[in-house]
């Protein structure tokens, strides 16, 4: 493993991260990928990551979230909802329950999906699987007293 990316998770897995980095890490994400037209986020450089756009669960109306992903061999996408290890689930996981049937930013395409709360065995076997690809997760999990929810996403 790269001596940066080791770094990063080491960063990754720490309190002050987890204060600082939900302020600064999204909106720098939403900008340079506006700029690009959907190209790049600077948080991929690290992780994958997607453009999540799902209709907020209140309001209804869209919102617009960069979240880092874990691509999976049958071209579906794990997203983690692990909130930087923060006490309370994000606010997306809330939209995506309401509303499953979303739409991902992907290297510059936009795909339509739906979105999958796991649970059992299924998301026992996505979290070990998440765990192998980052690390970190654990952390943010031993912080937390709720269960970090998982989704898969999956092409409509």
């Amino acid at each position: 493993m790269p001596v940066g990316v080791r770094l990063m998770q080491k960063v990754s897995s720490t309190r002050t991260f987890a204060k600082v980095a939900p302020h600064f890490i999204p909106a720098m994400d939403r900008a340079v990928h506006r700029l690009t037209r959907g190209k790049v986020l600077l948080s991929a450089q690290m992780l994958p990551g997607v453009i999540l756009t799902a209709k907020g669960a209140k309001s209804g109306q869209p919102r617009v979230t960069p979240l880092a992903c874990m691509p999976e061999p049958a071209g579906t996408w794990l997203l983690i909802g692990s909130n930087f290890g923060r006490e309370g689930h994000p606010a997306w996981t809330a939209n995506l329950l309401k509303h499953p049937d979303a739409e991902v930013s992907w290297r510059g395409e936009t795909i339509p999906v739906r979105a999958e709360l796991l649970a059992g065995e299924e998301r026992a076997e996505a979290w070990r699987a998440a765990l192998a690809f980052w690390p970190p997760y654990a952390t943010y999990q031993r912080r937390v007293e709720r269960e970090i929810r998982l989704f898969r996403l999956t092409r409509r």
